[in-house]
């Protein structure tokens, strides 16, 4: 018995927020965003997709609305699938943070893994969430085929965990906007059958 999982990361968000920390912010799609989205939910149509999960941030769940209109169901939103919170970093500029936290800012960017967001999280409390709740989605979801609609640090941390990744690698594993991902468990173990593939 197989247990299938499409790991898609949100598509492109609002300009608004280009060049801008979010995480925790409930950013919207832009209109490329909802595009790329609409290829995924094409390719996905005829996939037998027994549930569709999702982040309840709008730039998830707006794409795990058109993944689940074809198949007749409504998706499920999972408050562990959201992203990490940057808690005072959040809606500010790398340059913004870089001046005023150049400490924590110069860690950050050596060993992400390691920091804790003032008034957020850390990557490790994220990675606990994370894998909780996924652990949870996989027992009910055993013998199916389901989609998860979430962010990039989300799916980082599931396809590391599937792999035995250590925690400082995760960066290593490319998530671009409205990227598929395919993860498959036959008899418990798993295997990474897509990554980071984009519908043209």
């Amino acid at each position: 018995m197989t247990t299938r999982s499409w790991l898609i990361r949100h598509g492109e968000p609002d300009v608004e927020f280009h060049g801008r920390c979010y995480g925790a912010s409930d950013v919207a799609l832009s209109e490329k965003g909802r595009l790329q989205m609409m290829r995924v939910a094409r390719y996905l149509a005829s996939e037998p997709l027994a549930a569709i999960y999702s982040s309840p941030q709008r730039r998830a769940l707006e794409g795990a609305n058109l993944i689940a209109r074809p198949h007749g169901r409504s998706c499920e939103v999972v408050a562990g699938l959201r992203e990490i919170d940057f808690g005072d970093f959040e809606g500010l500029t790398y340059d913004e943070i870089a001046t005023r936290y150049p400490d924590l800012y110069r860690k950050w960017m050596e060993a992400p893994t390691e920091v804790q967001f003032p008034n957020g999280e850390g990557f490790s409390d994220m990675s606990v969430r994370v894998f909780s709740t996924f652990a949870d989605i996989l027992r009910r979801s055993e013998g199916q085929t389901f989609a998860v609609v979430t962010h990039g640090g989300v799916i980082r941390v599931v396809i590391a965990q599937a792999l035995q990744m250590p925690e400082r690698s995760v960066f290593r594993l490319a998530q671009d906007y409205a990227a598929m991902n395919l993860l498959a468990w036959t008899g418990g173990d798993p295997s990474l059958q897509l990554l980071n593939w984009l519908v043209l």
